[in-house]
């Protein structure tokens, strides 16, 4: 492996950082046609070679927030269940990805959705893991959402679509930047740091996200394309978002 990730901007004192704990990508391949119909002008899905043909990926990102705190306040933390709904995308040739949305388990879900104008909404998520266990257990029960899965024996020789390890913990492991349709109708923008993941490869006994489902864009059998764990993982959250404008 040859990834060695971005580099770290300097931390600002209106930053937020956080531990990941739990952490999880459950990916989908969607069809590329009906993925860019949810995207604005501008925006395009990163399209990959399957076996069968193009297609695109869609993940759920799953985790615990530990400790999350602004820089300016660090007296005052939180710690709950979230997951990221997102796609990968370029935006006017940026890569990226898509936020459809986020599900909080915390009141302070107001601040984004208000204040920032972001596609959040309050929900009840529980998140277990045990990491010791021979295979690794994890499962995820958040509303109409779920996932159990336990870790391969050993690692894939490939994931389907890319051309080896570093074309996928690139794209699936390690986008910063990311944007989303804002309660106004605008586009927003806002950017992430984090060390390069070291995950670990799990498969899916029972996976069901009815907010793809509800895009069109997996049915409610559809097999996740891969799911990518790892215990712990440090996140630097670049607040407040901003709205974004092409080639900012």
């Amino acid at each position: 492996m040859s990834f060695a990730g971005t580099p770290r901007p300097r931390p600002r004192w209106h930053h937020a950082r956080t531990d990941l704990d739990d952490f999880a990508i459950v990916s989908f391949r969607v069809d590329a046609g009906a993925l860019a119909g949810h995207l604005p002008e501008g925006f395009a899905p990163m399209e990959m070679a399957f076996d069968d043909g193009p297609g695109a990926l869609v993940s759920a990102v799953a985790f615990k927030d530990q400790d999350f705190h602004f820089r300016f306040l660090p007296q005052v933390r939180m710690n709950c269940g979230q997951i990221n709904y997102r796609t990968y995308v370029t935006a006017h040739g940026k890569p990226g990805v898509w936020f459809f949305g986020t599900a909080l388990d915390h009141p302070v879900v107001a601040i984004p959705q208000h204040l920032w104008g972001m596609p959040w909404r309050r929900d009840d998520i529980r998140i277990e893991a045990d990491w010791e266990a021979a295979p690794a257990r994890w499962r995820l029960t958040a509303g109409d959402a779920g996932c159990e899965a336990t870790e391969l024996r050993r690692p894939p020789a490939f994931l389907e679509g890319f051309m080896d390890e570093d074309g996928w913990l690139e794209l699936l492991t390690h986008p910063t930047q990311g944007w989303y349709q804002r309660r106004d109708g605008k586009v927003g923008a806002y950017s992430i740091w984090h060390p390069v993941m070291r995950p670990r490869y799990f498969a899916a006994a029972d996976a069901s996200f009815p907010v793809f489902e509800r895009l069109g864009l997996i049915a409610p059998d559809t097999r996740p394309h891969s799911i990518l764990a790892q215990p712990r993982l440090h996140f630097d959250i670049h607040t407040p978002p901003r709205r974004y404008r092409p080639g900012s």
